[in-house]
């Protein structure tokens, strides 16, 4: 088994010289013989080994006890080991969301923290080939597509790897036992009403029974997906999707494509997002209605993503909407307006229009003119002429109802004078009889991660 675990690290480049590797140890018989493995054979692999235990606090003193082995084990043999307690019940009440997947979410969140911080280069988990199998099938009882059904790779996203994924589960229980590995059971693996328990202690044994291989042939059939998702995969251009931090703008001519091609391209506009995980064909069927549907109208998916049709496009962007109440005296200078955008007000007598600037008259704007967001019955008088409410002009410049909260106003009372970054009132407009003028700049800010 050495030799072949070896063969597969090196052949995927799971780990480079070097590095520090974090294997994630819940103290049963898969991570503790990774742990080992890894361990022991880290001259060979030139690789730094610490372990990584959370208690997820599911189980009262018996998690706790879990953890504490992993810790004990570590000391005794000279490996560093990063303990953490998780409060993943609490955490599937405050989210709504079910235990399974808040345990997942605050361990990743440890992992993320360990990584972010250098502490480690790496993380490797103990899934194998029956791992392997079992979420292959998973995906497909769940409704998963062709990109659900090529399973989990032996490396994601350059952090995360899987020593031990062509290994069988009886090798792993064979290496423990010849190296004397003492492990432990967590209780709860027995239990059905998850999901993970009931595929493999109820479904997987009868299958087996009737099906001999039938592992090996799912894990066949991943690869045969694979292969021809990245065949796919090479014919979808992202070239006019619009990507930021929290949205991705698909253009509403992308979903004229073949389905395949679309499909992919709304699951890889998600995970840009981080928020792949959980995404069914069924979702991915809703967005492609919405295309079809009323400019404004959204929908709910998984992980706090919302979906609406904005003009000619389909924006995906997280639930998030912030509710801005400061307000900020209009002066020279530079505004930080509530860590979103900068606002720049120069005095000038430069008339001359700048690229990304505005220009209003010095003498035209009121004294007592306020930065703010828009307000119910705000009223914009046009470039040009012409008065109409605020929330007809957004429309008409095709402003995005999502955003609208989040941009800044020029104001008095209910009479907006500028709208940073977009256009100022006819009110304040420069004329020949200018001689001051203020040039506005809106500039984004960088958002907190």
């Amino acid at each position: 088994m050495e030799k072949k675990v070896i063969e597969f690290i090196k052949l995927n480049k799971l780990i480079q010289p070097g590095e520090t590797i974090g294997v994630a140890v819940s103290g049963g018989v898969d991570s503790m013989s990774l742990l080992h493995f890894l361990h022991s054979n880290k001259e060979t692999l030139d690789c730094n080994v610490v372990a990584i235990t959370i208690d997820h606090m599911l189980r009262g003193e018996s998690s706790l006890g879990d953890a504490m082995f992993v810790k004990n084990w570590c000391k005794e043999n000279g490996v560093y080991c990063h303990k953490y307690s998780v409060d993943a019940g609490k955490i599937a009440t405050e989210r709504r969301i079910g235990i399974e997947q808040a345990a997942r979410e605050a361990r990743y969140g440890v992992f993320e923290r360990l990584l972010k911080e250098n502490a480690i280069d790496k993380i490797a988990i103990a899934h194998h080939i029956s791992d392997q199998a079992e979420t292959i099938l998973m995906h497909l009882l769940r409704g998963a597509g062709l990109n659900g059904a090529c399973g989990m790779e032996a490396m994601r996203d350059d952090k995360y790897i899987r020593p031990f994924l062509n290994t069988s589960k009886d090798d792993i229980v064979r290496y423990a036992s010849m190296n004397y590995i003492e492990y432990v059971e967590d209780e709860t693996n027995v239990e059905t009403k998850y999901n993970r328990n009931f595929l493999r202690n109820v479904i997987m044994p009868q299958i087996k029974q009737r099906w001999e291989g039938v592992e090996q042939n799912l894990i066949n059939f991943a690869d045969s997906c694979r292969e021809d998702n990245d065949f796919i995969l090479s014919y979808v251009g992202h070239g006019g999707t619009i990507r930021e931090k929290n949205f991705v703008k698909i253009p509403l001519v992308y979903f004229h494509y073949h389905p395949s091609v679309i499909n992919r391209i709304v699951f890889e506009s998600l995970d840009d997002l981080n928020t792949a995980k959980n995404i069914e064909r069924k979702h991915i069927e809703l967005v492609k209605d919405l295309a079809l549907n009323d400019n404004g109208k959204k929908i709910n998916l998984p992980n706090g993503i919302i979906v609406q049709k904005e003009y000619d496009y389909i924006t995906l962007f997280r639930n998030e909407k912030e509710v801005i109440a400061q307000i900020y005296p209009f002066k020279s200078g530079s505004l930080n307006f509530a860590n979103i955008v900068e606002i720049k007000v120069k005095r000038t007598k430069d008339l001359s229009l700048k690229e990304n600037a505005l220009l209003m008259d010095l003498n035209k704007v009121p004294k007592n003119a306020v930065w703010r967001t828009r307000k119910n019955g705000d009223k914009f008088t046009k470039f040009g002429g012409g008065t109409k409410p605020l929330r007809s002009f957004f429309i008409d410049k095709k402003i995005p109802n999502r955003v609208r909260d989040l941009i800044p106003v020029l104001a008095v009372d209910d009479e907006i004078y500028c709208v940073a970054g977009i256009e100022i009132s006819d009110k304040v407009k420069i004329t020949k009889d200018t001689v001051w003028a203020y040039v506005v700049t809106k500039n984004e800010l960088p958002q907190k991660k």
